[in-house]
């Protein structure tokens, strides 16, 4: 019945399009509407987040808003000077390792600075709303309406707490000589401004140089500048400062500023960013702060870098160990031995420094009497190429310029030497290096030649020739060197005369005091081309780095050393049985410098490596390769390997039979891992695996399994055979015994050399049991001090106890006293509760009183006016009347008595 009802339906919908579109509209709405509902449903379902909870503990001095109301924590800064803001994660594990330390600097600086955790990830918070951190934690701090200052050291308590204290008092107050010269010799920057406060409260410019040192920590977290302030006009005259509101830039090897008033306006941005970008960086705190970063690389691209990791506390009054190499760094930046690098030196006590020590040796000091070319601060070292292709020898000039002739000009705190006058050397040097091109010979000839620019200055070169194999020179005993003859000449003109004039780098050779006392490294920065980049690292946080560049895991004491060369590819590491002190960096740095260098090139070795008698095939590693490898009177077979090559473990097998097929005293089979081990560059390879073979007699010949064969037992027997020493049954002729003699001179001349090398050691062995013992007596007499302190501490403790026995005492006798009184005034309330009592009764009597007579009154005037009645009624009334008034009285009367009866009871 319903079909025949739909179709006339359907038959109008067809003559009529628009009903259908209509339809499909209607139908889509419903569809939408019931999709929002289903949604809708959905997100019902969703389990909302927890309501955040406390990150600080209820105790602790930080105030902490768990739901990120970032308003209220605006509101509490109003009324602190400082403000330190913890922005932290609860699920985050570097906050809550950081909590710790907050709470620890909290509890320190709490009466002093206001501390604020604020939880910025709750999604409803207004933290959370506003900020927008890429990490947590975030620690902000302000300095009043200045901020936020943000800091990105370590998380630790003692760098948080020394960057908070330098927010509080961002400027030094230097009010003598004695501090202004502790602030001129620290090893950071130093800007000092000058002001008089006689005038006013605030002179002029203090407020913009004050803002200007927040500005310096805000662009700078570690803090690399310090700012002082002078308002002593004498102390102000030490640095050249006459005028209030003058500005200092100090720097130890270059000529310190002033601040351009005239250049540049005098704001806070203006000022710091003009010691920024002025400021001399002679040592550089390295601070990875763990994560993926680029620090590292960008420093060691600039050049070779002596790292150095020493334990550093920033809390510490005293560093001894960082001044040591402080001074270092001053001497080696030392180059035109400007007067406030030597005043700095000065001041920190560098006694030992041969460039300041008035007790150095006598033959140090006629020499650099007689040698005019260690005088001059321009110096360059030059390398001529051979003279012939077959050649194993160099000439080696030393190029310095020379200003002695003509006026000399007043003396001026600028640098004596830059890249112009350098360049202008090397170019009329060039023009005549055929001059001083030398075969062989026995002495140092020096020439001088004028300069084409200047006719009061003039060139100094003076060369000698020197052996490729260096090496020997600096570490044998004397050699044809020990006495050399020198030939000086004037423009050219060759003169024998007889002079030592020691090269920069081998100058201990000539002098042998000071390779033993300590080495002269003054201005070595500015003559060599290895100039080191000087960084420190502490210990405490970034020793894994050391531990990756060679330092042991097993050592107390976390001092290490490394210089690392990136563009070469090398680095060296100062033995850490050796004492790190100023002679010892001093010797690193000179052993560095020099031409040839003598230092051992360190290479990573593999420590999970276990050595078993009884292995088949020997594990190979960084250490032992020299010996498993090049001092082993056997063939050696050497696979190169790695944990990742699937193909290399797949040779297991094969080289095992090869091991047990080949006679154990003629062949060793060996592998080493690429990965974990470093190895010379001339043996590095960039296939796996790779096969070596090394001959018994020709070790330095060996031999690469060829590429296009496949690896098996029979083409590694026939490859080994071939190449064998001991495969050869033919007599050894005399050119075999030729090369077997020059083979064991090799030997004999490397063990001399390993003997030098081994009395070096010990020198210096003896060296650093000296300084242990002085160090230990200085530990005695400290630990003799401390006791006497404690025993002192201990007097004041038992003194301070009976004081506060005594104070315990007065307290109780005076709460007894206490009780008692508020006993008395007790009793005093209760009295005077009771006499108000009676004073109210005594009201109501007296009201009672008036009423009694008031009603007599009436009744008078009523009997007066009834004389109508009879006179026995009258009597009669008056009497029954008279006898009801005195009963009343006598009521009222007897009740009067008893209560003043009971009053006076009372």
């Amino acid at each position: 019945a319903a079909a025949p009802r739909l179709r006339p339906r359907a038959a109008q919908m067809a003559r009529r399009p628009e009903l259908l579109c209509g339809a499909a509209i209607v139908l889509g709405c419903a569809f939408l509407v019931a999709l929002k509902v289903t949604c809708s449903r959905a997100k019902d379902v969703t389990m909302p987040a927890k309501l955040p909870v406390n990150f600080f503990s209820t105790r602790s001095p930080v105030i902490d808003l768990f739901r990120g109301q970032l308003d209220y924590a605006d509101h509490l800064r109003q009324d602190s000077e400082i403000v330190l803001y913890f922005f932290y994660a609860p699920w985050c594990g570097q906050s809550i390792a950081a909590r710790e330390e907050i709470e620890h600097v909290a509890s320190r600086l709490s009466d002093q600075v206001l501390f604020v955790a604020i939880n910025c990830w709750w999604n409803q918070g207004k933290c959370r709303k506003q900020k927008h951190f890429f990490y947590f934690p975030v620690i902000h701090l302000y300095h009043r309406s200045f901020g936020p200052i943000e800091y990105k050291g370590p998380m630790s308590a003692v760098y948080i707490e020394k960057f908070v204290r330098r927010v509080m008092t961002p400027l030094l107050y230097i009010s003598s000589r004695s501090k202004l010269l502790d602030f001129l010799s620290n090893y950071e920057p130093g800007v000092l401004g000058y002001f008089e406060f006689n005038a006013s409260p605030q002179p002029p410019g203090y407020l913009t140089f004050f803002k200007s040192a927040l500005h310096s920590l805000k662009k700078d977290y570690l803090g690399t500048i310090r700012f002082g302030v002078i308002t002593d006009k004498h102390v102000a005259e030490q640095i050249s400062l006459v005028r209030s509101g003058s500005v200092y830039l100090h720097r130890h090897a270059n000529t310190s500023l002033i601040y351009p008033n005239d250049v540049m306006n005098y704001t806070a941005e203006n000022i710091c960013k003009w010691a920024l970008e002025n400021r001399e960086m002679l040592i550089r705190w390295l601070r990875p702060h763990g994560g993926k970063s680029l620090l590292l690389n960008n420093e060691l691209k600039k050049g070779p870098a002596l790292l150095i990791f020493i334990p550093f506390n920033p809390l510490a009054e005293i560093h001894p160990l960082l001044d040591e190499i402080t001074k270092v760094a001053l001497e080696y930046h030392n180059c035109n031995k400007s007067q406030a690098a030597e005043s700095d030196l000065q001041h920190l006590g560098d006694t030992d420094s041969p460039a300041f020590d008035s007790s150095a040796p006598d033959a140090y000091t006629k020499l650099s009497e007689t040698f005019s070319v260690t005088k001059y601060p321009c110096c360059n070292t030059v390398v001529l190429p051979q003279w012939h292709s077959i050649s194993r020898t160099h000439n080696v000039c030393e190029l310095c310029i020379n200003q002695t002739l003509g006026v000399k000009p007043n003396k001026v705190h600028v640098p004596h030497c830059n890249f112009l006058e350098i360049e202008a050397a090397l170019d009329s040097f060039y023009l005549q290096e055929h001059t001083f091109f030398q075969v062989i010979s026995n002495t140092i000839e020096c020439s001088n030649f004028l300069s084409f620019y200047s006719p009061f200055s003039y060139y100094t070169a003076c060369c000698r020739t020197v052996n490729r194999h260096f090496l020997s020179f600096i570490s044998s005993e004397k050699t044809i060197f020990q006495t050399p003859k020198v030939a000086f000449s004037s423009h050219g003109k060759k003169d024998n005369t007889q002079r030592s004039i020691p090269h920069i780098e081998d100058r201990n050779c000539f002098i042998p005091d000071l390779h033993i006392s300590g080495t002269n490294i003054t201005g070595l920065s500015c003559r060599t081309n290895k100039t080191l980049n000087l960084y420190l690292l502490d210990s405490n946080l970034f020793w894994i780095y050391a531990e990756r560049l060679g330092a042991s895991r097993s050592t107390h004491h976390k001092e290490f050393a490394a210089i690392v060369d990136l563009k070469e590819e090398v680095h060296y590491v100062l033995d850490q049985n050796q004492s790190l002190v100023g002679s010892t960096l001093e010797n690193f740095i000179k052993n560095f410098s020099i031409l040839y260098s003598p230092l051992k090139r360190h290479l990573v070795d593999d420590p999970s490596v276990h050595f078993h008698e009884q292995r088949v095939i020997t594990e190979v590693t960084t250490n032992t390769f020299h010996d498993t490898v090049f001092l082993s009177e056997k063939n050696v077979l050497l696979l190169y390997y790695a944990q990742w090559c699937g193909f290399c473990a797949s040779l297991n097998h094969i080289f095992i039979q090869l091991a047990r097929l080949l006679p154990p005293d003629n062949f060793t089979v060996a592998r080493i891992d690429v990965t974990r081990n470093d190895l010379p560059w001339e043996f590095m390879t960039d296939r796996l695996p790779t096969i070596l073979f090394f001959p018994h007699q020709r070790k330095e010949q060996s031999v690469k399994f060829p590429e296009d064969f496949s690896v098996n037992l029979p083409n590694l027997l026939k490859f080994i055979l071939h190449h064998s020493s001991f495969s050869s049954s033919e007599p050894c002729t005399k050119e075999c015994l030729h090369k077997e003699t020059v083979l064991q001179q090799g030997h004999i001349s490397h063990l001399e050399r390993e003997i030098q090398k081994l009395r070096s050691e010990i020198s210096a062995l003896h060296q650093a049991h000296d300084q242990l013992e002085a160090q230990l007596s200085e530990a005695r007499r400290e630990e003799h001090r401390l006791q006497q302190q404690k025993h002192t501490l201990e007097k004041q403790h038992k003194t301070l106890q009976l004081h506060s026995e005594q104070l315990q005492a007065t307290y109780d006798q005076k709460n007894q006293e206490l009780l008692e009184m508020a006993e008395k005034l007790q009793e005093l309330a209760d009295a005077s509760e009771n006499l108000l009592k009676e004073n109210t009764l005594l009201r109501i009597l007296v009201a009672s009183r008036e009423g009694k007579l008031h009603s007599k009154d009436e009744i008078k005037e009523s009997l007066q006016s009834e004389q109508t009645l009879p006179e026995d009624s009258d009597v009669s009334v008056s009497t029954v009347t008279a006898t009801l008034e005195e009963k009343k009285i006598d009521h009222i009367d007897t009740i009067e008595t008893e209560h003043s009866g009971g009053n006076r009871t009372e």
